[in-house]
């Protein structure tokens, strides 16, 4: 990876759906990578920090001579964080743009409703962060960039629940909340599996609509049940509304966290501050000196570099290694395979290792990681609203897995203390 890249992307063109990044060094026509993001709504804080990685990487490529001596060039369009423009645009990218090669936005939400259409013109589909879009469809040529490892539902989860029944006494009842949406539904079906599995006597299970702004009655729904353990599944905005609801009912549990969406971000951190202690919470990735995997650190660096002036994420740990890695993965198999033909790059995924800022993936079952790598954690000890905060490990205990665990699990929770 160089230090130093070309000329600065423009994410100011973010609205003419195309960035073009400089192209010096390589020849011909350009090989099209598109995809539709998230550049307005809920999603857009998250979804324009993997551009900005995205862009590193094909500024990088292009100074380097291109793929198969081509340069490549990115196409893009805003889903306006909205899932019912997504079959659209992908049309529009496949029949009208013609792109060579096809990615997902970020998230479950903006990628599941891709899958029709990108199966339907078979092409290769590479996905970000999105939970078993291809459980059902067993799509032979959709390959993930998300950690959970060939039972993705299950893993979502498993590290959550390992934790809880590691109490003393063990915990028995369990309530468990979640969007009446793709991801959520998914994360939500693994728990209850999970829970089933570790025992756990389910008092609470119900979704919340997608339009719900007042989570206070579903949460004080939630208390009246009195469960031990609260598992939640949740996207930014309902993250943010679900913990300051938390705090308003000054709800407690033994445990509380899951998969609020969000948190690993540094607007709902600077946001929320001491409302994050004593949740737990699944991550894919944190910076903890035994994760620092070859190149990561050195990327984070070059994106921090560029990240007030493109107006994303300063911290950049959640999404934007996994963008960078899966173009690293996509630039190792087209080179590997000497092809942009859908079906021979299919076939390289499923045979090789791939050496990325987030470690070696390999693909296994539906195109899924052949293992997974979630790590699980606990916030403490937040002050304020002070960003810098959390660029201290303390602030966020790695609890699982076992070989980088920093520390242990502090119960009970108590919302906002």
């Amino acid at each position: 990876m160089r230090t130093e890249m070309g000329r600065r992307s423009t994410l100011g063109l973010l609205a003419a759906g195309v960035v073009a990044p400089n192209a010096f060094a390589a020849e011909g026509p350009p090989i099209t990578i598109g995809f539709a993001e998230a550049l307005t709504g809920s999603l857009a804080a998250v979804g324009k920090s993997g551009i900005l990685a995205m862009n590193i990487w094909a500024e990088d490529i292009n100074a380097r001579g291109g793929l198969l001596g081509r340069p490549v060039k990115l196409v893009f369009y805003d889903n306006q964080s909205n899932s019912a423009n997504v079959p659209g645009l992908y049309v529009k990218l496949l029949d009208v743009d013609h792109v060579d090669v096809v990615l997902s936005g970020y998230a479950t939400n903006m990628a599941a409703p891709a899958m029709p259409v990108v199966i339907g013109h078979n092409k290769l589909f590479l996905s970000l962060f999105s939970l078993a879009i291809n459980s059902e469809f067993h799509y032979p040529r959709c390959f993930a960039m998300i950690a959970t490892g060939p039972n993705p539902k299950i893993a979502f989860s498993q590290g959550f629940f390992e934790i809880a029944a590691s109490l003393d006494p063990k915990p028995k009842t369990l309530a468990i909340v979640g969007a009446d949406a793709e991801f959520a539904r998914n994360a939500t079906d693994g728990a209850r599996q999970n829970a089933t599995a570790a025992g756990f006597q389910i008092v609470y299970d119900k979704a919340y609509p997608p339009t719900t702004t007042d989570y206070a009655p579903v949460l004080r729904a939630v208390r009246a049940t009195n469960p031990e353990v609260i598992f939640v599944a949740s996207y930014p905005a309902d993250t943010t509304g679900i913990l300051r609801a938390a705090a308003e009912i000054e709800l407690t549990a033994r445990m509380f966290g899951g998969s609020l969406v969000g948190l690993q971000t540094a607007a709902l951190k600077q946001q929320l501050g001491p409302l994050l202690n004593g949740i737990v919470l699944g991550e894919q990735w944190v910076p903890a000196p035994a994760l620092q995997y070859p190149g990561v650190m050195e990327f984070l660096k070059i994106y921090r570099s560029r990240a007030a002036a493109e107006g994303v994420d300063p911290l950049g740990v959640f999404l934007p290694p996994f963008a960078y890695a899966r173009m690293q993965v996509l630039e190792q198999a087209v080179k590997g395979a000497g092809t942009i033909d859908d079906g021979k790059l299919a076939d390289y995924l499923r045979d090789h290792t791939f050496k990325t800022v987030v470690g070696d993936i390999t693909y296994g079952k539906d195109g899924e990681w052949a293992e997974p790598r979630l790590v699980w954690t606990q916030f403490r000890g937040v002050k304020g609203n002070d960003l810098a905060q959390f660029e201290d490990p303390a602030r966020e205990t790695v609890l699982l897995p076992k070989a980088v665990k920093s520390g242990d699990l502090i119960t009970p929770y108590v919302a906002g203390h």
